[in-house]
């Protein structure tokens, strides 16, 4: 470990979750909605080990981070009307960055703030299963 690392246990990590003190956190997802709802833990039919901390983190963190492909490996919209799997957290997504862009979710849509180097916004509007709002410019993201 570098000087100014940390180390603690997954005790003491719940503790600092359940207990409220964590500002931010940045997590996958398999799918999001315009009502910033996420679903993060499980796909019916699959083994699930668990669901892992994700649902502290969304219970106990006041800013979510939702970073993710835009589509699943078939092409099918990762980001939705409504979530179609089981539920992580309910209304907690505000920000969201894919493969193709970075979002945020407000008054039940997705808004489209900036894109990937390369990628039109009619691609990112083919592939958003969501209401999509889409400012007069968008700028590509600076790296």
């Amino acid at each position: 470990a570098i000087t100014g690392a940390s180390i603690f246990s997954s005790a003491e990590s719940f503790a600092m979750i359940r207990g409220g003190h964590v500002d931010f956190t940045v997590l996958g997802a398999f799918e999001v909605d315009v009502s910033g709802n996420i679903a993060s833990w499980m796909i019916p039919g699959k083994l699930v080990k668990g669901m892992g901390g994700a649902m502290d983190l969304v219970a106990g963190a006041k800013n979510i981070i939702v970073t993710m492909t835009h589509t699943d490996k078939h092409g099918n919209p990762k980001l939705l009307s409504e979530c179609t799997l089981p539920l992580t957290g309910v209304n907690c997504i505000t920000r969201i960055i894919t493969d193709l862009a970075v979002l945020s979710v407000e008054d039940g849509a997705f808004v489209l703030q900036e894109r990937a180097p390369g990628v039109s916004v009619d691609e990112i509007k083919e592939k958003t299963g969501g209401k999509l709002v889409v400012p007069e410019n968008v700028p590509e993201m600076q790296f």
